[in-house]
């Protein structure tokens, strides 16, 4: 305690002694020990957990930007592979038109070779049955002049008359029945 003049005593304000002080220092030396273990147990494994977290996110975000670079160059590869299978698709229709349109006329050829050598067989057929009918007339007029000449025969005509008859017979039927 100080003394005042007037017989009266002030006290401290803080009460600093020596020992207040070495307690302070001690306390102070015993907080930043404090501190520096606590750092070293908790702030250490917090930091190394956070720069490990912060690695991992950098690497997610690198991860996921090579992803992204990837799958649009595999975007556009098959974008570039949907046009060349366009372009395939195209061209194969392309050939089977052709094709067809070959097939086509290859069939239509046939049917024409076809109706011309039908057609050809029913004109050779037609000749033929015209040939056959003449043949049939010929006979035909043969055994009508043969019971003609059998009748002049037996009406005793002589063959110089038999041979005129049939000759007349001819001409009466003219060449216009042999060609019908």
């Amino acid at each position: 305690m100080v003394l005042l003049s007037g017989g009266e005593s002030m006290t401290r304000l803080f009460d600093l002694d020596w020992q207040l002080l070495a307690d302070s220092v001690l306390m102070i030396i015993a907080i930043f020990f404090l501190f520096l273990i606590l750092s070293y147990f908790l702030f250490n494994p917090a930091r190394k957990m956070l720069d490990s977290r912060k690695e991992k996110i950098k690497n997610e975000l690198d991860t996921a930007k090579n992803a992204m670079v990837d799958a649009q160059t595999l975007k556009e590869e098959y974008e570039t592979k949907l046009k060349e299978i366009d372009k395939e698709a195209e061209s194969i229709l392309g050939e089977a038109r052709r094709k067809a349109l070959a097939n086509e006329n290859k069939i239509v050829a046939q049917a024409k070779e076809e109706a011309a050598r039908i057609l050809e067989r029913a004109r050779v057929e037609a000749e033929l049955e015209k040939q056959k009918m003449s043949d049939d007339v010929k006979r035909e007029i043969i055994v009508v002049a043969s019971l003609m000449a059998g009748k002049i025969v037996s009406s005793s005509v002589d063959t110089a008359m038999q041979n005129q008859l049939i000759d007349e017979t001819l001409k009466e039927m003219g060449d216009k029945t042999w060609l019908n």
